[in-house]
C-alpha cells in the first residue's frame, strides 16, 4: 500500500490544493479518471463559453439595426466552432497532464477510486492511503426517471459537446441555466429550439422579474413552454417526440425534433466513491456533508466544489479551495462565507446575481431598500440602442448592507463584480458605491442609479 501525505480526489479546483501541496514537498496522490482539469475545462464553462460566444456575436449583429448598422449572417461554420472549442480544451487539458506528470511530489492515479477503509481508496488494482484527504469528486448531469428516455439517442451537457453538425430541431428538456446557455447558443446557429421546464418559470432560484424578463427576450428566437412536465419519450424515423403535461390545464402536446437535449440538474459523483466507508456523510442527495469550515464527519477529510452541492460554480469552489487548504494547515479556523458568492448565466441577455432575492431580505426580517435602474436609463444604454435590462438591488434600511443585487442585460456576469467587491467585506455600505465617482458615459452608471434610487418596498 502507498501512503500519502496529502490524497486530493478530483482534477477540477482540486488541483489548487494538489499544487499547494507538492509546492511545500508533500507526496501527494491525486485520483482522476477523466481528463485533466475537471468538469469546468472539460465538460463545463470553458467549453460552453467558446460556443456562446460566437452565438452572442450573432446577437450583436442581429441587433446592429437599432444603432443603424445593417448587416447580416452569410453563414455559420459549425466544424470550425466546435473544433476550434476542442483544441483549446484538448491543449489546455494536456498541459496540466503534463505538468502533473513531471512533478516528482504528485501521483497520479488514472482510474475511479472507493474508498474501502479508513483513510484507505482502492484505485484499480492499487490501495493508497493518507494523512489528509480532499474530496473534490464533482458531478455529473442527472437522467430523469422519465418514461422512454432510455430507448432514445439524446444529448446531455457532456455529449452536446462531441456534436459534428448542428440539429435542425432541438428539444431541450430543463429551465436552468444549462439548459438556457444551450438553447442560446442553438437557436443563434440557425437551429429551432424548444425548450420545456416543468416550473413556472425559467431560471427558477432567480428573481421572478429577471426570469420574466429572460423569458420575453429568449422567446424571440424559440419556442419556450413553462409549467410543462415530460411524461414519455419515444423516436421515430429519427424524430425524438416528446410528451409533455401542461401543468395548468392538464393538456397533453407534443414536440417533435431530430434532437433532443436533457439539461435538469446534476448528480454528485459520490456514489461512485463510498465515502461511508471513510466514515463520511452524505446528504439525502448524495452530496458530501460539511461543516462551515468544509470539514466532512471524518476527521482530516474536507470537501468542497460541486461534491458538497452548494454553490455550483467554478469560482465558488476555487475559493472553497483556499479555505480548505488553509483549515488543514492552521489550527485557526476560517468559515465559508457565501452570502457574497455571485453567479452569471451566459444567456442573451445575461443574468448575474449575489445575495439575498427581496422575498428571503424579508423572510429573514429584513426591513429594506430596493433600489431599480435600467439600462436605458442611462448614456451608455442610449447609445447601445436601449436594450431591456435593469438592475435591482436590495439594502437593508437600518444598516445600509446590501444585502442582495440582480442584473439582466449586457456584461451582467461584469457589472455584478462591483457590488460583490463591496459585500465580500461584511459592515461594508452601499455608500462604497454611490459615493465614488463613476465614469461617464459607461455602464457601470446603471449600477451606480440603482443604489441611488432606493426606496422603501
Amino acid at each position: 500500500m502507498d501512503e500519502y501525505d496529502v490524497l486530493v480526489i478530483g482534477s477540477g479546483s482540486g488541483m489548487l490544493i494538489v499544487s499547494a501541496a507538492a509546492e511545500m514537498g508533500l507526496k501527494t496522490a491525486l485520483v482522476e479518471f477523466g481528463p485533466m482539469g475537471g468538469t469546468c475545462l472539460n465538460r463545463g464553462c470553458i467549453p460552453s463559453k467558446m460556443l456562446i460566444y460566437p452565438a452572442d456575436v450573432v446577437s450583436m449583429i442581429q441587433e446592429a439595426e437599432k444603432v443603424g448598422i445593417n448587416a447580416k449572417v452569410d453563414s455559420i461554420d459549425f466544424k470550425k466552432i466546435m473544433g476550434r472549442m476542442r483544441k483549446l480544451v484538448k491543449e489546455d487539458s494536456e498541459h496540466e497532464a503534463m505538468a502533473v506528470e513531471s512533478d516528482p511530489n504528485i501521483a497520479w492515479y488514472k482510474k475511479t477510486g472507493e474508498f474501502v477503509s479508513d483513510y484507505t481508496m482502492q484505485v484499480g488494482d492499487q490501495k493508497i492511503k493518507a494523512k489528509k484527504i480532499f474530496i473534490v469528486s464533482g458531478t455529473r448531469p442527472v437522467i430523469p426517471p422519465i418514461k422512454g428516455l432510455e430507448t432514445v439517442d439524446y444529448l446531455t451537457s457532456d455529449t452536446v459537446l462531441n456534436l459534428e453538425n448542428p440539429p435542425k430541431d432541438l428539444n431541450v428538456i430543463g429551465g436552468g441555466y444549462v439548459a438556457m446557455e444551450y438553447a442560446h447558443f442553438f437557436s443563434n446557429i440557425g437551429t429551432r429550439v424548444t425548450v420545456i421546464e416543468k416550473l413556472p418559470r425559467l431560471l427558477s432560484g432567480e428573481e421572478h422579474e429577471i426570469s420574466d424578463t429572460l423569458k420575453g427576450e429568449m422567446q424571440k428566437r424559440m419556442d419556450i413552454f413553462v409549467n410543462h412536465e415530460v411524461i414519455e419519450i419515444s423516436e421515430n424515423d429519427g424524430m425524438k417526440n416528446v410528451l409533455a403535461k401542461n401543468l395548468s390545464d392538464g393538456q397533453i402536446r407534443k414536440f417533435s425534433a431530430d434532437a433532443l437535449l436533457v439539461a435538469v440538474g446534476r448528480v454528485p459523483n459520490s456514489d461512485m466513491l463510498k465515502p461511508e466507508k471513510t466514515g463520511v456523510k452524505i446528504d439525502e442527495r448524495g452530496f458530501i456533508k460539511v461543516n462551515d469550515y468544509l470539514e466532512t464527519s471524518k476527521k482530516n477529510v474536507w470537501a468542497f466544489g460541486d461534491a458538497i452541492g452548494k454553490k455550483m460554480f467554478k469560482h465558488v469552489a476555487n475559493y472553497e479551495a483556499g479555505i480548505a487548504w488553509h483549515n488543514s494547515l492552521h489550527e485557526h479556523k476560517v468559515e465559508m462565507d457565501y452570502s457574497a458568492a455571485p453567479s452569471a448565466v451566459f444567456t442573451h441577455p445575461q443574468v448575474a446575481s449575489v445575495g439575498m432575492k427581496e422575498a428571503e431580505a424579508k423572510e429573514r426580517g429584513h426591513k429594506i431598500l430596493i433600489g431599480r435602474a435600467f439600462y436605458r436609463q442611462t448614456a451608455m444604454g442610449t447609445a447601445m440602442g436601449e436594450p431591456r435590462g435593469f438592475v435591482k438591488v436590495i439594502v437593508d434600511r437600518d444598516s445600509g448592507k446590501i444585502l442582495g443585487a440582480h442584473i439582466i442585460g449586457p456584461h451582467a456576469s461584469s457589472l455584478i463584480q462591483e457590488i460583490v467587491n463591496v459585500m465580500a467585506f461584511g459592515k461594508a455600505t452601499f455608500q462604497l458605491i454611490t459615493h465614488p465617482m463613476h465614469i461617464h458615459p459607461a455602464m457601470s452608471e446603471v449600477v451606480q442609479k440603482a443604489f441611488d434610487r432606493l426606496r422603501e418596498d
